[in-house]
Formats: C-alpha cells, sequence, structure tokens
C-alpha cells in the first residue's frame, strides 16, 4: 500500500505518490488516483530497487508571515 497526496490545480487533480517519486493528474480525484496506481506500477517495474527504503516522513511546518 502507498500513500498519496492530491491537490487541484485548475481543471486537474494532481496526485503525488509520497514513498517512491511519481506523479500523475486526472480530471477527478478518483481518476488521478487510478493514473497514479498505474504510473507507480510502471515505475516499479522499471525500477532497479522496487522496494521503498522506508516511509518518509510527513508532517507540517509553519513560515513566519504566510497565512
Amino acid at each position: 500500500m502507498f500513500t498519496a497526496a492530491v491537490h487541484q490545480e485548475e481543471d486537474w487533480y494532481v496526485a503525488q505518490c509520497l514513498e517512491v517519486d511519481v506523479a500523475s493528474q486526472g480530471t477527478s480525484v478518483n481518476e488521478a488516483l487510478a493514473n497514479l496506481a498505474e504510473a507507480v506500477e510502471l515505475y516499479l517495474e522499471e525500477a532497479e530497487d522496487p522496494h521503498p527504503s522506508a516511509t518518509p516522513l510527513v508532517t507540517s511546518f509553519q513560515v513566519p508571515g504566510a497565512a
């Protein structure tokens, strides 16, 4: 199982896999995630080491003066 971050850019939803450096897009969240799953599958078929070494730390932070 992988983790995805999804955000909207104009008319597109962009989905990015947090464990491997792969992203995709679609016109809906579900389409973006389906496209991401396909892209990750293709990436793993081609990768020399198909298993991510560790799950990245996902956290939040603040920037002074930013809303």
